[in-house]
């Protein structure tokens, strides 16, 4: 046991319990030997929540910058003792007569009794118990380790009823608290935020340790849907019986024609997906996920709702299943100003359905619901939706299944796991090369300077500046189609007067213009012959999902970015195929003045080579010829 006090709190309405040790212990050992005690109690009682890791004091392992983070108000305090607070009780709550007389009995724990007390509670596993995904080191973010507490040695003695509705729902009636315990946990995962913020000596306040998405009702347990095949597994790993009952919607028949002809990988993707009522489909720019995804419309015929979360990619959709579908009632759209559902097959902005956290009631009239982008599930909008959608079949769409705040478990619990993982197109350019130009860049900044300090810097640094307007220039004279990326706005308007002084003419796309000013200019960059050279200059977020421009074939990156998702993103732009282009090319300017920086091309490469491309220096790129065509990929 662990020798502890338990005081009743200032206000009374709680208590704390205090665990004093014999000499000084880290705060790292002290809280895991707390997280160990919650788990353990955690599988033998119901009182305690998910939220109870984040009740610790010291409330994280490394003091933050600046002071100690959140403290405890110490018990035996005057005034609450007055008044019955603040003070040390026996298990019935009665106070002890002498509080100091209580204290100096109290045997301390000695610190090597920590690790075998951990062990003890845990059965040696993890004392949180709650899987963990590291974005950026593990490969496969969809497949957490499997977890190893999974023995629970109990028996029913009658099959568990599993209800599949919403979401999956478990009577609390038959089910034991060990059992309870790991289905929550199921739909639970360690909050990669916490532990960011803790590394960097910052406050963990208001960031939850874990984040739980199993909904607690009085007479239910429920889980997300995609969690259904691990509760299964747990279930058949412990000779657990269960009786499955579909209350989910049973929809409508669509009378739908598929009129596109798939390729071969797209004819694996729709086969592997339509075998299973939920999931997702991983799969680069230019694979064709709308074409895959109107194919397994056609063949499953049941009334659908495509989720969107721009009016541009809507409209997108909407072109698209004109032409790859033909339907008697046509192609319903909720969103961009208009709200006329067809009932058939929909589809709808996130926002238009989903205000201040209510969501529209016709989201539960469809059989089928289909999430394109599905990395933005973590939003609470989206959220609240595939929480409220009674649809059997789900299908999550998405180039990039990680979220950079962590929360891509929160994808699969909401779609089902990922199903397909396509590779890129034959017919998309396969020629792939980065060309880096290192830049020296060092202002009057100290080496730690904050990070949008050096973004500062160097976006006013105008040498700088005319590097990227000549390397633009290069490159629209040798006949290419030149994206050229910013995330400042000042940057831009720089970029743009150094690309006129040259006697250019760019396309400059800014959050600045107005709809239909946007739309003229993306109408103008479309008209024009397709092996003409152009420039467009954007701000990176404006060119994200929901732009299209095939012929682009360069991509100038004038400010560092390093999560891989971003990257990929900016990438993909080059990835459409398109008639001639059989190479594309992405000109990075490497600032190598700041720490920072360096790390972030570190991660700029990593992100490079896991999308094919070939990292070349300044001079390989001068020795090299011309035309790319006969590099070799990674």
């Amino acid at each position: 046991g662990v020798p502890a006090a338990l005081e009743v709190s200032r206000s009374r309405q709680g208590a704390h319990i205090w665990v004093f040790f014999a000499s000084r212990v880290l705060a790292r050992d002290a809280r895991r030997l707390g997280t160990a005690i919650i788990s353990h109690t955690c599988s033998r009682t119901r009182q305690l929540k998910l939220s109870s890791y984040d009740r610790l004091f010291p409330n994280q392992d490394i003091m933050p910058k600046g002071g100690f983070g959140n403290l405890i108000a110490l018990p035996l305090q005057k005034g609450p003792r007055e008044s019955g607070g603040s003070i040390f009780v026996d298990t019935t709550l009665r106070p002890y007569p002498d509080q100091w007389a209580f204290l100096a009995s109290v045997i301390p724990m000695n610190a090597h009794d920590i690790e075998p007390t951990i062990l003890r509670a845990t059965g040696n596993t993890h004392p949180l118990d709650v899987t963990f995904i590291n974005e950026e080191d593990l490969a496969t973010p969809w497949k957490p380790e499997k977890s190893p507490g999974n023995g629970l040695n109990i028996s029913l003695p009658d099959p568990l009823k599993i209800t599949l509705a919403n979401l999956i729902y478990f009577e609390k009636v038959q089910l034991p608290q060990a059992l309870a315990n790991r289905l929550i946990r199921l739909a639970a995962f360690q909050n990669p935020e916490f532990y960011k913020a803790q590394a960097m000596r910052m406050s963990v306040w208001d960031k939850p340790r874990v984040i739980g998405c199993a909904e607690n009702y009085p007479q239910h347990i429920a889980l997300p849907r995609g969690c259904l095949d691990s509760a299964l597994s747990l279930l058949n790993d412990n000779g657990i019986a269960s009786e499955i009952i579909d209350e989910r919607f049973a929809g409508t028949a669509c009378d739908v024609t598929f009129l596109g002809k798939l390729r071969p990988d797209q004819e694996a993707a729709v086969s592997e997906l339509l075998i299973h009522d939920c999931g997702v489909l991983c799969a680069p720019t230019a694979f064709g996920k709308t074409v895959t995804a109107a194919a397994a419309i056609a063949r499953r015929k049941v009334n659908t709702l495509v989720l969107v979360h721009r009016t541009e990619l809507l409209k997108q959709w909407q072109e698209r299943l004109r032409l790859f579908l033909q339907t008697s009632s046509g192609i319903g759209v909720i969103g961009g100003g208009k709200h006329k559902p067809g009932g058939d097959i929909d589809i709808a902005v996130v926002q238009s359905i989903s205000r201040h956290g209510k969501v529209d009631p016709l989201v539960r009239n469809y059989r089928q619901i289909i999430v394109d982008e599905c990395h933005h599930i973590g939003a609470i909008s989206f959220d609240a939706i595939l929480k409220e959608a009674n649809a059997r079949y789900v299908l999550g769409l998405t180039a990039t299944p990680v979220r950079r705040d962590g929360l891509h478990p929160i994808i699969f619990m909401h779609c089902g796991p990922v199903r397909h993982t396509a590779a890129r197109p034959k017919e998309s350019p396969h020629h792939l090369e980065v060309i880096s130009r290192p830049r020296f860049t060092h202002g009057n900044l100290p080496s730690d300077a904050r990070i949008q300090d050096v973004f500062r810097e160097i976006a006013l640094d105008q040498d700088r500046t005319s590097a990227i307007a000549d390397e633009t220039r290069l490159a629209f004279g040798q006949g290419r189609k030149v994206l050229v990326l910013t995330e400042r706005t000042d940057h831009l308007d720089d970029i743009a007067s150094a690309l006129v002084s040259l006697k250019l003419s760019p396309f400059v796309l800014h959050g600045r213009l107005s709809k239909k000013k946007r739309t003229m200019l993306i109408s103008e960059l479309n008209g024009l012959p397709s092996d003409a050279p152009r420039i467009l200059l954007a701000i990176g977020k404006l060119i994200g999902e929901g732009f299209d421009h095939p012929p682009l074939d360069t991509l100038v990156l004038a400010m560092p970015v390093s999560w891989k998702g971003t990257l990929q993103q900016y990438a993909g732009r080059l990835h459409r195929e398109h008639s001639g282009k059989t190479d594309v090319r992405i000109i990075d300017f490497v600032d190598t003045g700041y720490p920072a920086l360096l790390r972030m091309w570190d991660k700029r490469q990593r992100g490079y080579k896991a999308m094919g491309y070939r990292v070349v220096t300044e001079n390989d790129a001068k020795s090299a010829p011309e035309t790319p065509a006969k590099l070799t990929l990674w």
